[in-house]
């Protein structure tokens, strides 16, 4: 699976290097988040080979869904986010990623995580996580197994560089966390998995497709990403009293498999 989705995303990347290049206009979808050619170029080269490899498996994909596409989802599908980070590709900063991830039982058991600008990847499955390094001809040229490090007693946080919230400082401070790292997109999740960094609080709206690609890679690198409650983080979270189908709630994602309630 991982095969596809290395393929998928690199000709993603590729297209979406093209228009970063040259530059684009953006709109605004219903929800104001903004979108962009890239976005869709890159959103349809990945489900053209997910389809191709896997016919009967459902596909959620950012931009399929936001014009009305939301197939039925069972028990198996697969979460797309084509371009993560759209703010940053608009600003020419090089932190956004294409993110494929599949989900079993609410899990997410492998993914992707693919930054073009940065020329470097990072997939997981099967308890293996690996960063690689991609050329400028879009090829991979080298694979590292990556693994969470201990927690030291001087922690290190990520936030979200567009999405910061009040409640993040709160978090912070009450862990005694005095370092924290903006970063944008789901290049997050995979520097807990690399460890360098432990602990990403995410207290800003996301959806499954932000996150699952990166939560997949953090968790095949011994990591965890759990609720405000301690619970893992699920995903295929449909018929939301509270919110949209495929929101997630708070969360906060570690460096290591114990819970948040372990480390109250």
């Amino acid at each position: 699976m991982l095969e596809t989705f290395e393929r998928a995303a690199l000709e993603a990347g590729k297209a979406i290097m093209q228009v970063y290049r040259e530059g684009c206009p953006s709109a605004r979808k219903a929800d104001n988040s903004p979108v962009t050619i890239a976005d869709e170029r890159a959103e349809r080269i990945i489900i053209a080979q997910l389809e191709a490899a896997f016919p009967k498996t459902p596909i959620i994909a950012e931009e399929s869904v936001a014009a009305g596409n939301v197939p039925v989802i069972g028990r198996s599908f697969f979460l797309v986010d084509p371009l993560d980070g759209t703010r940053e590709f608009i600003d020419k900063r090089p932190e956004f990623t294409v993110n494929i991830a599949y989900i079993s039982d609410g899990r997410p058991v492998a993914g992707i995580v693919y930054a073009p600008a940065l020329g470097v990847a990072f997939a997981g499955e099967n308890d293996k996580a690996e960063k690689l390094l991609v050329d400028d001809h879009f090829q991979v040229t080298q694979r590292t197994v990556i693994r969470v490090r201990p927690q030291p007693a001087d922690r290190t946080a990520l936030a979200s560089r567009s999405h910061n919230s009040p409640q993040t400082d709160v978090f912070l401070a009450a862990n005694a966390i005095a370092q924290c790292t903006n970063i944008g997109s789901s290049l997050k999740f995979c520097m807990l998995a690399e460890g360098l960094a432990d602990v990403y609080p995410r207290f800003t709206r996301t959806m499954e497709w932000d996150t699952a690609a990166g939560d997949a890679v953090l968790r095949a690198a011994g990591g965890s990403t759990v609720t405000l409650d301690g619970l893992p983080l699920t995903y295929g979270k449909t018929s939301q009293a509270h919110d949209s189908d495929f929101a997630n709630p708070n969360f906060i994602s570690w460096g290591s498999a114990r819970s948040a309630l372990e480390r109250a």
